[in-house]
């Protein structure tokens, strides 16, 4: 991934040190099992506790030669190591190292990610408790609805930050395996207690069924749902895009001091996070799809796979941590015209108790070939101009015979706040 979309915690995670590093974790946890039963010499494990190293640059300089990338590290580790070299990587094929250290980077990109979905959640949560009661036009098809309050619509996506927590939660359990079993997965030199074991020092769990390496359907579902989860992003991102038109202008994302919307129209306060936001959803969606071209793989394995995660697992990581971390600013630090919210819904002619109109009528027991007809016709006119809604039902002697002086409670703009703690329980808060 590009710098300007790799957070820090994600480069240092993805670093060809780190990636050495847990290759180097996986080879002593192996090396100290052996010695343990008795394969390897004990002393000889306890020196290369002290004195494995890998050299970046040597690492570099033997690939050039082998083309082969893991040959390349253990030649290098192998420098610092002197006769005890002999012992590094016995009875490991490359993807033993290569698979079990994936699956611990992913687990802990995913405890990363996890993090920074709790913060988004945290959040939404305090802009919910704060506009609780702030109401504002709900809108269907980019069209007035119902009167809703912003507290509720951000319960909603509250409640697609805990899907997304369980979804994670989930696909981090998943990956978290390792296999230590050989070309094939067949065992020929490392026994399945020896890698249980070694596994267990690294925190991980033995793959049900191995070829050369772990089934890659595990690694589709990691991607898959980190790709879901930056839906949500895209979503909380495309609604601050849509509130925030000059027709509408009734949320906006942050604009800080010094900012600049357009270098040819200063008025201009683009949503340009959230735009941003939208346009990497799309790429991560493309990275789902590219997980799972790599599950059908010739017999035991082939490559063709490897090339494509260098470039998917890294990116897909980084990309919905930082999208993470965009969303939960512009959720704290966003602007919302409290007022204007309210505006629109009480300048709406009564158009938005159209719904509420047609169910008082219908359960009044109006005598009417077609109601939805009716109130239909009377709302069209109101929109067209001229006479509100209400206006026109109290014209409408059928109406008035049928709802009485119940007809302008049927028009309580504000009656959707005696229901928000529905929202606010479902979520927990």
């Amino acid at each position: 991934m590009i710098p300007r979309y790799t957070p820090p915690e994600m480069a240092a995670l993805w670093s060809d040190e780190a990636r050495y590093q847990r290759w180097l974790d996986v080879e002593l946890a192996v090396t100290d099992i052996l010695a343990e039963d008795g394969i390897v010499p004990t002393s000889s494990a306890r020196r290369m506790r002290v004195n494995a190293k890998f050299d970046l640059a040597a690492i570099e300089r033997y690939e050039a030669v082998s083309r082969h990338d893991v040959i390349a590290f253990t030649q290098s580790v192998g420098d610092s190591l002197g006769a005890d070299k002999r012992w590094l990587h016995l009875g490991l094929t490359s993807y033993d190292v290569v698979d079990t250290a994936l699956a611990l980077t992913l687990v802990k990109a995913g405890e990363l990610i996890l993090g920074k979905l709790a913060e988004l959640r945290s959040a939404l949560v305090e802009q919910a408790r704060q506009h609780k009661l702030t109401l504002m036009p709900g809108r269907t098809h980019g069209a007035l609805a119902e009167p809703i309050t912003l507290g509720w619509v951000l319960c909603g996506y509250i409640a697609e930050c805990d899907r997304a927590k369980e979804r994670l939660i989930s696909a981090v359990k998943e990956i978290g395996v390792g296999k230590l079993s050989g070309a094939v997965g067949t065992y020929s030199a490392i026994t399945p207690d020896q890698e249980r074991r070694a596994l267990e020092r690294l925190g991980l769990k033995p793959e049900t069924i191995a070829t050369q390496i772990a089934p890659r359907d595990r690694h589709a579902v990691v991607v898959c749902r980190l790709a879901i989860t930056g839906g949500l992003c895209e979503r909380l991102a495309l609604e601050i895009r849509l509130l925030a038109h000059s027709e509408v202008e009734e949320l906006y994302e942050p604009f800080k001091e010094g900012q600049r919307g357009s270098s040819a129209m200063p008025h201009k306060k683009n949503p340009v996070t959230a735009e941003n936001i939208c346009g990497l959803a799309r790429l991560l969606r493309s990275y789902a799809t590219a997980s799972l071209e790599n599950e059908a793989l010739w017999h035991q394995r082939d490559i063709s796979h490897s090339s494509v995660e260098r470039v998917i697992l890294p990116d897909s990581t980084c990309l919905l941590y930082y999208m993470l971390d965009k969303c939960a600013w512009m959720a704290r630090e966003w602007q919302v015209d409290v007022e204007r919210m309210r505006r629109h819904v009480k300048s709406a002619r009564g158009l938005m108790q159209s719904g509420a109109l047609l169910t008082a009528l219908k359960l009044a027991g109006i005598d009417d070939d077609d109601i939805y007809v009716r109130v239909q016709a009377h709302a069209l006119a109101a929109r067209n101009g001229g006479a509100s809604l209400l206006a026109r039902a109290k014209d409408d002697d059928a109406i008035v015979k049928a709802l009485g002086d119940k007809l302008e409670a049927v028009f309580d703009d504000e009656a959707v706040l005696k229901r928000v703690d529905i929202a606010f329980e479902r979520v927990g808060i």
